[in-house]
């Protein structure tokens, strides 16, 4: 294995928790493993994939992640690796499936899995690894967001029931729980590492109004350390306080949402992979599985609805170790937003009537979305339950199962307000979220136990790092 590594991968030692990972997968074991954000989970996939000479089947939850590591993987030399995605053309894509026994590892999303064609040209594979990569995705968006990651356990089952790794860097017994459901999974081994990463400081600014809000943000982007993402709930506002700060700051900053095309999405990850941004202003559609090693600063404009997504957007700092900054931006009443966009996103049990009686009349889906009053995405966790549901009154159990899924979101809701308002130790409180007791403590702890932000400041007026390399000065100039 260390031979491997290091001819294969460049590494002369395994981080934590990777060997045992990988040991579990490689003696056949389905595992479930948690490490946390940027500590390689990447690399208890691929080197199996090497030390028994298999085919890798990963299932991804972004096509920007997916072209990412598919990127990663051919850097380093391994051209047998492809994303099955929207990107590639349709020749190309026929091709693809055609000599899908080619390669390596292979890249897919939930929703391309389930296609026909694409169940067929992996039915000819010998897919001997089934890797479900950000695995929390399967609880936290299956049922009432992308409900094609429900159907993964059934997949799985008609590939054989190849040996499956999950893989997540932020899940809570409930979660684990969740997925190993869904990928049914009888008794998994689990590997287990604390979310804790003590370089990276908590801290919760109190603001009296939505306008102070907006000065102490372009502050902080002025004083302190970048490169930095400032998270927002609303994409309007992500788009519209970008164009502001990039008016009164000395920093290029971009905005980053779904609504964006997916060639602008992926040409501004790139750019901030390469320090050409200080600042990306985005809602939580950016970042996952993001490689970026040297992001200093993670600001929350509007507070996350959970515990697993704050967790999540937080460990996308200091992934070289370095220290960084969390900073929660806490308006009273903050909470109200974040309540009220979880029930605009619920269905009703008017909308589910609504559209099973109008999918009577007519399958055109803009149509049924226009008159049931529903989103896309809503049509289409309805129309997966209305494919799956085994009984007449399918709409009731859906309603059900919404409400439950309320219920549950407003209690993670109120376990983030509690993070924001509490006077206890602002770590403590992560940790013990997810079940986590111990922890060392650090210099750089949190507001509560005596943080300053002034150890965060920078002098640098340019994206990155002070000392940037001649070809980073000249990329900013050329960019500017």
């Amino acid at each position: 294995m260390e031979e491997i590594l290091y001819r294969k991968f460049g590494f002369t030692s395994f981080r934590e928790g990777q060997k045992e990972i990988i040991e579990s997968v490689v003696s056949g074991k389905d595992t479930v493993a948690m490490l946390p954000t940027g500590s390689g989970k990447s690399l208890c996939y691929q080197m199996p994939s090497y030390l028994l000479n298999i085919q890798v089947l990963i299932v991804s939850p972004l096509l920007s992640l997916m072209q990412d590591q598919v990127e990663q993987i051919k850097y380093r030399g391994e051209k047998s690796v492809i994303a099955l995605n929207s990107f590639l053309p349709y020749k190309e894509k026929v091709q693809a499936l055609h000599n899908l026994r080619q390669f390596r590892f292979i890249f897919i999303s939930p929703e391309m899995l389930v296609l026909p064609e694409v169940k067929k040209a992996l039915a000819s594979c010998l897919i001997r690894l089934f890797v479900v990569d950000e695995a929390h995705c399967i609880s936290q968006w299956g049922p009432d967001f992308r409900p094609d990651y429900m159907l993964l356990g059934e997949v799985k089952k008609q590939l054989g029931s190849p040996v499956t790794l999950a893989l997540t860097a932020t899940a809570t017994q409930k979660i684990r729980s969740d997925i190993r459901t869904a990928l049914k999974l009888s008794s998994p081994a689990e590997w287990v590492y604390s979310v804790n990463r003590p370089n990276i400081a908590l801290n919760v600014k109190q603001i009296d109004s939505f306008q102070q809000k907006i000065e102490i943000l372009k502050e902080y982007m002025r004083t302190i350390s970048s490169p930095g993402i400032v998270y927002f709930s609303s994409k309007r506002l992500a788009d519209e306080l970008a164009a502001e700060m990039h008016q009164h700051l000395d920093r290029q900053i971009a905005s980053y949402h779904a609504g964006l095309d997916t060639e602008q999405r992926i040409l501004i990850q790139q750019q901030f992979l390469n320090d050409q941004l200080d600042w990306i202003f985005a809602t939580s559609a950016f970042g996952m599985g993001v490689n970026k090693e040297n992001i200093r600063t993670v600001i929350h404009f509007h507070m996350p609805s959970s515990m697993e997504s704050f967790v999540q957007e937080i460990g996308r700092a200091g992934r070289d170790g370095k220290k960084s900054v969390s900073i929660l931006l806490y308006l009273k009443g903050d909470e109200k937003i974040t309540g009220n966009l979880l029930e605009l996103e619920n269905l009703s049990l008017r909308q589910i009537n609504e559209y099973k009686k109008i999918r009577q009349e007519t399958v055109n889906q803009k149509v049924v979305e226009e008159k049931a009053g529903i989103s896309e995405i809503q049509y289409r966790v309805l129309n997966y339950f209305e494919k799956h549901e085994n009984h007449k009154n399918w709409e009731e159990n859906v309603f059900r199962l919404m409400s439950d899924r309320l219920r549950e979101r407003k209690e993670q809701l109120t376990q983030m307000t509690f993070y924001a308002t509490s006077p206890t130790c602002r770590r403590r409180l992560v940790i013990e979220s997810f079940n986590e007791r111990e922890f060392s403590s650090k210099a750089h702890c949190c507001d509560v136990c005596g943080l300053n932000l002034e150890d965060f400041s920078t002098e640098d007026k340019g994206a990155g790092s002070a000392a940037q390399s001649w070809e980073k000065r000249l990329a900013r100039l050329l960019l500017v």
